[in-house]
């Protein structure tokens, strides 16, 4: 049995991850750690993980978390670069956090403040080379929910040459879950429900450069976007609209035929049949990911519309499938293209 230790089991993405791992054939957890909740029980932390009960939290000991097979970090940006440092150099780790996505210093400086603790391998499994790539890792950086719903939607379109670079916009709505455990006013229920908002407006989110980067990779040219977040009345999932100015031969039937090339033999990416829209309901609890696309004729622009949970596929679920690739692993093994419904 493969064993798994995972710092920051106490947030929404560690319980994820926790969930994910409890009904993993071939993965065992045997450390978890929660700096301010260490002593507690996983259960009194997370009450929905019955499987996972026996399991107590501790302190993120180097030594303890280093003699798992695979260790996840789950934990707030920033932190994760002075645990790494004292794991052993062989340990395969996959990172949930920001601390090594970004190739730029001063992106990172600008976003996150601090020192940049240099790149890892980028855990996105379906953009062209990446697995071989993730395979070939022991470090790998899982990227970021927007940047995940936001990469996937549009990097085959800027691939195939049918959108113009230099003008992408993004709006795209999360679940209150995205913004961590962490008690917040903002957060309330009577804040929350039955209300939307904007955050971070004005291009200073977090995960701006970590698009413009995957994007500009796909396109073979600089990418700039401007990226809009809103604050949704629900506990997970995101969808994103993503356009760009559409170039020559930008029909609605050749971006359908890049999707679909792109994704045609992905086990976690639909692209919908016409007529059907990507929902949050629809991906709920899953790794899958839902794209559809449409062409603007009046204003010139492709629109492509991607859903997925938050908490799966933009943090605990693609950080399983990364760490199966890296174990040599189905990919796909504990993980579930079917959401949740109602």
């Amino acid at each position: 049995m493969i064993t798994a230790s995972i710092a920051g089991a106490s947030g929404y993405a560690g319980g994820e991850l926790l969930r994910l791992l409890a009904g993993h054939p071939d993965i065992e957890v045997t450390a978890v750690a929660a700096g301010g909740r260490a002593g507690e029980s996983v259960l009194a932390v997370h009450p929905n993980l019955a499987d996972v009960a026996h399991l107590v939290l501790g302190t993120a000991d180097p030594e303890e978390l280093g003699a798992a097979d695979v260790v996840f970090l789950a934990l707030p940006h920033g932190e994760s670069a002075s645990i790494v440092s004292v794991l052993p150099s062989t340990a395969k780790v996959v990172d949930l956090g920001a601390d090594f996505r970004l190739a730029d210093a001063h992106d990172w400086v600008t976003y996150y403040g601090g020192t940049h603790a240099g790149q890892w391998t980028y855990g996105l499994p379906e953009l062209p080379g990446h697995r071989t790539a993730i395979a070939a890792s022991t470090r790998v950086a899982n990227p970021g929910c927007y940047a995940t719903a936001v990469t996937l939607a549009l990097a085959p379109v800027l691939a195939a040459g049918l959108a113009d670079p230099d003008d992408v916009v993004v709006v795209a709505a999360s679940g209150t879950s995205g913004a961590g455990r962490k008690a917040s006013d903002a957060l309330l229920a009577s804040q929350v429900m039955g209300s939307m908002s904007a955050y971070k407006v004005g291009g200073v989110h977090q995960h701006t450069p970590e698009m413009e980067q995957a994007l500009s990779a796909s396109a073979g040219a600089e990418v700039t976007v401007s990226f809009t977040p809103l604050l949704a009345p629900m506990p997970r999932g995101i969808v994103a609209t993503c356009t760009a100015v559409a170039r020559a031969g930008a029909t609605a039937g050749a971006v359908r035929d890049a999707l679909m090339a792109a994704y045609a033999h992905e086990r976690f990416v639909t692209v919908l049949p016409p007529g059907h829209w990507p929902q949050t309901s629809s991906v709920a609890g899953s790794n899958s990911v839902q794209v559809q696309a449409a062409v603007d004729a009046h204003s010139g622009r492709i629109i492509v519309v991607s859903a997925i949970d938050n908490l799966g596929k933009g943090a605990a679920g693609q950080a399983l499938q990364n760490a199966n690739i890296m174990l040599g692993l189905d990919e796909a093994s504990g993980l579930s293209r079917n959401g949740v419904a109602p």
